[in-house]
């Protein structure tokens, strides 16, 4: 349930800690500094065949940014002249970028573990029929988003449709040994709400996928990551049409839990956008907000000699999604309890 102003002022008035976070009606969310560099996100456009009404990156089918084959090669000389153990690949859909192959081929060469963040209907878009078998070739580890276990909520947030297009996908990477036992290839499921509340347990909700997936449509997965609905770019939209941003913000902030601050995926996750600049995290991507704390938007080509471990964090009002209740982050849930 959405929390109203009044009720947060309330709690912040019993809790110090929250009082401290509110600065009248402007959230101050706690500054923070990078930790060691260990995954290097890199979002390769903004087209995709989907627009999903939660998309913060506000993509379709009628973007047109997309990453050069320059800026691709740039970020994997990065990932390596850092010591980065991951290259996390998103979008849009990154499949559609004719980067996307090349650079998953180069970068497990080089001995990356890779992630490819997948909507599953793009395996049905022309020209992508042999896509789950390149991944599994590449032992790619798919995280692929899927908001609900059942059809009326996946069409209603993603369009008509993307449900059963997505379970003939799951399917087709369970048969490459995705998410099976004994197959050896890690395939992710990625959920998050409908709406502007935030995500019930993970643990518990997982359970409840795997016994909905296995039973009605013989789909396997491994793990389910919950993520919270950030209140930017189109989601935001939304919560402002329906006058419900200020509310969302309040839930966010009145939900905040302190230690999931050494796990949020900033300490440790760099964010590079289509033309090679870099962020704390793709949400600061989506809002052009620079890494760093403060300054002009930093290019990856001035940082191949430098260490970022103890730089300051740009952080806002929207941060407060990835500490409320039990965390979010690019990984899923910051705490089980």
């Amino acid at each position: 349930m959405l929390l109203g102003l009044s009720r947060v002022l309330i709690m912040a008035a019993m809790s110090p800690q929250l009082g401290r976070l509110l600065d009248g009606a402007s959230p101050m969310f706690p500054a923070l500094q990078r930790g060691t560099l260990t995954t290097l996100q890199v979002n390769l456009g903004y087209r995709c065949n989907q627009a999903c009404h939660h998309c913060h990156v506000d993509a379709g089918p009628l973007r047109t940014e997309e990453m050069s084959w320059q800026t691709a090669s740039l970020a994997l000389s990065f990932a390596l002249a850092a010591g980065v153990s991951t290259l996390d690949i998103t979008g849009g859909a990154p499949e559609l970028n004719g980067c996307f192959r090349p650079l998953v081929r180069a970068a497990r060469a080089a001995g990356l573990a890779v992630i490819d963040r997948c909507n599953l209907t793009i395996l049905e878009e022309p020209g992508h029929a042999d896509l789950a078998n390149f991944l599994a070739q590449e032992q790619v580890h798919v995280m692929a988003s899927l908001p609900c276990y059942g059809p009326d909520n996946v069409d209603i947030q993603r369009g008509k449709g993307v449900f059963e297009k997505s379970i003939r996908a799951l399917r087709t990477l369970n048969a490459q040994g995705y998410g099976t036992a004994g197959g050896g290839l890690a395939l992710d499921l990625v959920y998050n709400p409908l709406g502007p509340s935030l995500p019930p347990p993970q643990a518990s909700l997982e359970a409840t996928y795997r016994a909905a997936l296995t039973s009605h449509y013989g789909v396997h997965f491994n793990r389910l990551l919950t993520l919270a609905n950030m209140p930017i770019a189109r989601f935001r939209h939304a919560l402002e049409r329906d006058g419900h941003y200020a509310d969302y913000l309040h839930l966010l902030v009145a939900n905040y839990r302190e230690e999931n601050l050494a796990n949020v995926m900033c300490r440790s996750l760099l964010s590079v956008d289509w033309r090679g600049y870099v962020y704390d995290c793709d949400f600061n991507q989506m809002l052009g907000m620079p890494a760093g704390g403060t300054g002009a938007p930093r290019h990856l080509s001035s940082l191949l000699a430098e260490t970022l471990s103890g730089q300051p964090i740009t952080v806002g009002p929207h941060c407060f999604g990835c500490t409320a209740g039990h965390g979010s982050s690019c990984g899923g849930a910051l705490s089980r309890a």
